[in-house]
This record gives C-alpha cells, sequence and structure tokens, in this order.
C-alpha cells in the first residue's frame, strides 16, 4: 500500500512492538506527530518537558524492560537536546532509537532554520546513526536501526529524516521484525583455557558487570558463582546481575567498594570478568589492579578485550551462552579457606554511617526495608548514587538504574518516568541530590501531566555533595562554587507542578513521609535535609591501588 514516510515511521514502529515514544514535536517532525494523532491509541505518547528528559526516560524505559527505548525531536536545538541522553546510553550500552527530523532535503548545507548536522554530531556517541533522503528506503533503515540497537553489544541508533521524506509516499510492505541472534560461536580453545585457570585456582573472585544484565545472564552467574565456589563483587552497572543477599556477595568493586571486595580482588589468584570493561572507577591504579591474579576475561566486544587492563585469558561470546558452556565443562570447586577469608573482612570492615542524624545511607535503608528490596531504584549521579548502590540489596537484574559511564546528573527523573511508565505495577523512585534534581527538575510537571506515580527522594544537602568531599579531601576545603546557598523550596517546586511535597528532617519525618508515598496515587517529591559534611565511605583516592582502600575511621588515625 501506499503510505507517506510519517506514516511509515509509525508503522514501523508498530512492527517492531513499540508502545511508548518519549518526545516533543516541532515544525520539522510535525508530519510524525500527525501520523502518530492517528495512532494515539496504539502507541502511547509521553510529552516530556525538555528533549533530553525524552532521551532519559526512553533509556530508562529500556533499562528497566529490557526493549528498546524510543525518542522524537525536532529539527536543530530540538535535536541537540537528545545528545546528552544518547550519549548516556551509549557509555552505558542501552538499546534507545532516536528519531529526529531535519529541514527538507533542498535546504540541508544551508544553514536553514533550526538546521543541525545531528548525524555528525552524533557519530561518536551512536552504535550507528542514518540521515535518510530516499522515502524508498526509510522502512528498511528503520528495521536495521532497531536490529542493530538490540544485537550484539547494545547501543543507541539515531535516525534522521528530513521534512520532505516525511510527506513522500512510497509502496509500504508490512514485516516481522528479525529477532537478534544472541547465540555466537565460542572458540573452544579459549573454554578450555578458561576452565583450566579455574580449575588451578586456589583464591578465584567473580567480578560482575553491566554485560550480566543485558545479557540476561542473572540465573547462569548465580549457577556459575556456586559451581566456582567463589565470592562475588560488582560493578555500579552491575548491581542486581547477582543477588546482593547472597553468601557469596562481598559488595561493590572500586573507588566506593566495600573493603572486602577491594582486598579480595587485590589478592586473589584469579579474577574473573563477566561482562564488565575496567572502568578507572573500579580499577584505581590500573598498573596495580589484581597485580596478584591471571585475569579472565568474559565479554561479548572484542574491543574490550585488554583495552584498559591486559588479560592472561578471554571468552569471546554472550555471556549467558559463555556461562552455560563454562558450568557444563567445570567439576563442582570447593574454597572454603578462601571464602572463610573474605567473610573476616566482611565482619571486619562493614559499611557504617552516623546513626543519630537524618543521613542519606539511612535514608536508603529505609527505602529498601519499606519497598522490601522489591522496586525499580533510579538515581542521579554524586554521593546519592553511591548510597544507593552500597546500602539497598539488589536481588533482581534491571531494578537499579544509574549512569555509569557518563554520569549524567539529571538523568534519573527522566529515567524514573520511562522506568515507571514500562514497569507501571512496580514501585520507582528516583533518589537524587539537590543539585541534579535541579537539573531536570521541570519533568516532575511530566509526571503530573501523564499521571506517573512516581516517588522523588531529594537527597538536600545544600552543596554539591561529591565535588565538596573531594574538595575536602584533596583541595584543602576550598569550597569553589559547591555551595548551593539559595533559598530555592523544593516542597513548594513540587506542589507547583501539580505534585505533592513533603519536607523530611528527622528519621521519623522520613520514615512517616515514605510511607505515605508508597500510598499515593500522585507523584511525590520528599525533600530530605541532612549534613552538608556526609561522605561516602569508604574511598580509594585517586591514582591509588584498591588495595589502599581507607575509611573515615583510616583517615582519622592518620591525621
Amino acid at each position: 500500500m501506499q503510505l507517506t514516510g510519517s506514516e511509515i515511521v509509525i508503522e514501523c514502529l508498530k512492527e517492531q512492538d513499540v508502545d511508548t515514544v518519549f518526545g516533543y514535536p516541532g515544525g520539522a517532525i510535525l508530519n510524525v506527530y500527525d501520523a502518530l494523532y492517528k495512532h494515539s491509541g496504539e502507541i502511547r505518547h509521553i510529552l516530556t518537558s525538555h528533549e533530553q528528559g525524552a532521551a532519559h526516560a526512553a533509556d530508562g524505559y529500556a533499562r528497566a524492560t529490557g526493549k528498546v527505548g524510543v525518542c522524537f525531536a525536532t529539527s536543530g536545538p530540538g535535536a541537540t537536546n537528545l545528545v546528552t541522553g544518547i550519549a548516556t546510553a551509549y557509555m552505558d550500552s542501552i538499546p534507545v532509537v532516536a528519531i529526529t527530523c531535519n529541514v527538507g532535503v533542498s535546504l540541508l548545507g544551508k544553514d536553514s532554520f533550526q538546521e543541525i548536522d545531528i548525524t555528525g554530531v552524533t557519530m561518536p556517541i551512536t552504535k550507528h546513526n542514518y540521515i535518510v533522503k530516499d522515502v524508498t528506503k526509510l522502512a528498511d533503515t528503520i528495521r536495521n536501526a532497531f536490529r542493530i540497537a538490540k544485537s550484539g553489544r547494545p547501543g543507541p541508533v539515531l535516525i534522521d529524516i528530513p521534512k520532505d521524506v516525511t510527506a513522500q509516499e512510497t509502496e509500504y510492505e508490512k514485516k516481522e521484525p528479525e529477532k537478534p541472534c544472541q547465540e555466537t560461536l565460542i572458540d573452544e580453545e579459549q573454554l578450555k583455557t578458561a576452565v583450566e585457570m579455574i580449575h588451578n585456582s586456589k583464591k578465584p573472585y567473580i567480578f560482575v558487570g553491566g554485560g550480566a544484565i543485558l545479557s540476561d545472564a542473572s540465573e547462569e552467574i548465580r549457577k556459575f558463582a556456586h559451581k566456582v565456589d567463589a565470592p562475588v563483587a560488582d560493578s555500579l552497572m552491575g548491581k542486581g546481575a547477582f543477588p546482593g543477599t547472597d553468601e557469596l556477595y562481598s559488595g561493590m568493586l572500586g573507588m566506593h567498594g566495600t573493603k572486602a571486595s577491594n582486598f579480595g580482588v587485590s589478592q586473589c589468584d584469579l579474577l574473573i570478568v563477566a561482562g564488565a570493561r575496567f572502568s578507572d572507577r573500579v580499577t584505581g591504579n590500573a598498573k596495580k589492579f589484581a597485580s596478584n591474579a591471571k585475569i579472565l576475561q568474559i565479554d561479548i566486544d572484542p574491543a574490550e578485550i585488554d583495552k584498559n587492563v591486559l588479560t592472561h585469558a578471554s571468552v569471546e561470546g554472550d555471556l549467558k551462552c559463555v556461562l552455560r558452556e563454562l558450568c557444563a565443562r567445570l567439576e563442582q570447586q570447593d574454597h572454603a579457606e578462601w571464602k572463610q577469608q573474605i567473610r573476616e573482612y566482611e565482619e571486619k570492615y562493614p559499611l557504617t554511617y552516623h546513626e543519630e542524624p537524618l543521613t542519606g545511607p539511612y535514608v536508603v535503608e529505609e527505602i529498601y526495608r519499606q519497598t522490601k528490596g522489591d522496586a525499580v531504584i533510579v538515581t542521579e549521579v554524586g554521593q546519592h548514587q553511591m548510597w544507593a548502590a552500597q546500602f539497598y540489596k539488589y536481588t533482581k537484574p534491571r531494578t537499579f538504574l544509574t549512569s555509569g559511564g557518563l554520569g549524567t546528573m539529571g538523568y534519573g527523573l527522566g529515567a524514573s518516568i520511562g522506568a515507571k511508565v514500562g514497569c507501571p505495577d512496580k514501585t520507582v523512585v528516583n533518589i537524587a541530590g539537590d543539585g541534579c534534581f535541579r537539573m531536570n527538575m521541570n519533568e516532575i510537571a511530566t509526571a503530573v501531566r501523564h499521571q506517573v506515580p512516581i516517588i522523588q527522594v531529594v537527597i538536600n544537602n545544600h552543596v554539591l555533595g561529591m565535588v565538596r568531599q573531594w574538595q575536602d579531601l584533596f583541595y584543602e576545603k576550598r569550597y569553589s562554587a559547591t555551595v548551593l546557598n539559595d533559598a530555592v523550596d523544593f516542597v513548594k517546586l513540587a506542589e507547583a507542578m501539580g505534585a505533592e511535597g513533603v519536607c523530611a528532617a528527622t528519621k521519623k519525618e522520613f520514615e512517616d513521609a515514605f510511607v505515605y508515598a508508597l500510598k499515593c496515587k500522585n507523584p511525590i517529591v520528599i525533600d530530605c535535609q541532612i549534613g552538608c559534611d556526609d561522605k561516602v565511605w569508604p574511598m580509594v583516592a585517586p591514582g591509588a591501588a584498591l588495595s589502599e582502600t581507607f575509611s573515615e575511621e583510616d583517615l582519622k588515625e592518620k591525621q
């Protein structure tokens, strides 16, 4: 049948089982929005307050559901406002398809009104991108974009469509979407080497990254860990891939990882890295990272092998498939003595915080208690993000959504809206610092407009907490541009946008506020007043080895 380009966009989204699009209209994309209007009963559109919010919402939707997130924007500033969200998805390997429209083909390259070369802008931060100047190629381009976004190592794809192409007609024929094939041929010699290394190890450690979640390999990771009988640490992106309540779990690894994990990885003789990319926040001083260990890396992306840390062996392939193969070949291992050593570290160096006042860690633990560990936790970036990683026990994948690679302040509110839209039966809590909340707090209006009942918790210390922590520890307390000493009232702000707002300055006040929030049918903002000098402990100083992890007590003794 003959359809316009804009109608083809909508039909192709329906082919891909897209049920929600996040976006913001404008002149260049009007034809697409007009076609969307006729299908509003099939595809829900969430009008965000800013295009960046749309990109983050599509990202949060994708992380929470495992499906491809979709966002729309018009040309020029509409398209460029997506860039931070696209880069966030790219750094964390999240499948998002961003559809922008541009000026007509005859106006391209002439500095036309609201023209931007968005494919040139986003080339370094997309898995692939397209500009479609021929309407006959539009349908297959959209189909390829979805296939690319979710196959192999996932990532964002951008499609830019000139406005005249959205108006032109061509023949359209519906096609069933190709299912991405994650089954990969795994090199038998690599598997044999891996099995031999595991059998020869006396002190193995397993380090789990975000690839375990993207691969849906949680059950395989759990079986593998118990087969190897090894302690398990995770990265920020790997939270929930391995149960935080399992006896083998020792906590997060890296700059704000537990001493048990950091010391354990520093002393192990074999480090098995499952779907992680050796971020600098994980390794500390890369030259001293796991210096006593042989390193076995398992990853679907060969470009990650030996990129940041040299390995002794690797297995390339989809993690879920690789772990199944390894489990089938491995004999049951027993490392009771090694596990006991890690348990002693856990008992000697537990995560602690000051008990008396309202603090970030207490807020996170209370959220865990009241949600019984069954919420989707979203965060912004900073101290509150680390507390959320440390003090909430994640037992399932896709329940901790955060910007890991890019560290995007302003990510969480849009992402929490996307997560709640994708998982309406789940409690969704966005934990933010006051600095981050200011970045995109306009999206509270989006949650109200579309009746998306998220819980927004603001850990309000009236400073840029993580930056201030570094200034305190490494810049002799020169608090340059980190004190937010203004009169912003987040409760009144929430109410002005149609949400509910509560202020909590004590433990009891927060407990009562969160009880109310769980029953509330509307978006709600809880403003939690905490001290400005609370810090995230333990910590590894920049350039130091993980074995040099220090706590507040260590710092006091040194001083």
